[in-house]
């Protein structure tokens, strides 16, 4: 596929993947979901030397600032479902990524665009950032998880505050209530996120994709999370990885990870 709504540049195994609608400031329609459910399912699985991937918003002022409304106002009920289900499903490509994704959030994420903030594994908040749901001031609601996510990082009064008034969380705040893990200054945010990620990438592999597996897995609510903690700690306790991990620590020497 060529995509025309998103940058993808990648140095040295790091992909930044930029949403690159900037006069729209950068929201989400049906061409952007289409082209980030191909680049999650199809693209960037097949990039074996892959660390991590950083997502960002073109220009200054928007990681991304919503959906595209004006998509919405031909909807019928089965169509906003519709709609709703796969703008789901592709965040949660995002969010079960084996490799570390991170938001490096450069200014307003609101709406479908803090959702998508939120699907990320991590966030980091430039200090212009600005976090909201305010689909209560259009007569809807989120639709794409916000109203799961929200409360699983910041506390479900909180969140119930947020989603109900509409309002915006600074970038402070965000950091405060565990919605941003860092807050930089403004223009060092995917710097951040790169160094993150490569910290990551000397870590065991196979590690760090049972890692996110099992912490999705008790967030999903569908399985009991301490025994699917347990069946991952038996099978990754067969790895190759594990044996070097292991061996290195006890010979004090560095670790050097095949994942396998």
């Amino acid at each position: 596929m060529k995509y025309e709504n998103i940058l993808v540049k990648n140095n040295r195994g790091i992909i930044t993947l930029t949403i690159n609608r900037e006069k729209a400031l950068n929201a989400l329609n049906k061409s952007v979901f289409d082209e980030l459910e191909h680049f999650f399912a199809k693209d960037a699985p097949r990039k074996k030397t892959l660390k991590g991937i950083v997502i960002t918003g073109a220009g200054e002022k928007a990681f991304v600032a919503g959906a595209d409304i004006k998509e919405f106002l031909s909807f019928k009920e089965d169509d906003a479902m519709e709609v709703s289900r796969r703008g789901q499903m592709i965040f949660n490509l995002i969010e079960n990524f084996p490799k570390p994704v991170i938001a490096a959030v450069n200014g307003f994420a609101l709406g479908g665009g803090c959702e998508l903030a939120m699907a990320c594994h991590m966030r980091i908040a430039s200090e212009r950032a600005r976090f909201g749901q305010p689909e209560v001031n259009l007569g809807i609601i989120p639709g794409y998880g916000g109203t799961q996510r929200l409360p699983q990082l910041i506390g479900r009064g909180r969140a119930m505050e947020y989603l109900l008034t509409g309002d915006m969380i600074n970038a402070a705040d965000a950091y405060r209530m565990g919605l941003a893990n860092h807050v930089v200054p403004h223009g060092e945010e995917v710097k951040k996120a790169k160094e993150i990620i490569t910290k990551i990438a000397t870590k065991a592999p196979i590690a760090v994709a049972v890692t996110i597996d099992c912490v999705d897995a008790a967030y999903n609510g569908v399985v009991d999370g301490m025994d699917y903690e347990a069946r991952s700690f038996g099978e990754v306790s067969h790895s190759d990885d594990f044996k070097e991990g292991a061996a290195a620590f006890i010979e004090r020497r560095k670790a050097e990870f095949k994942g396998r």
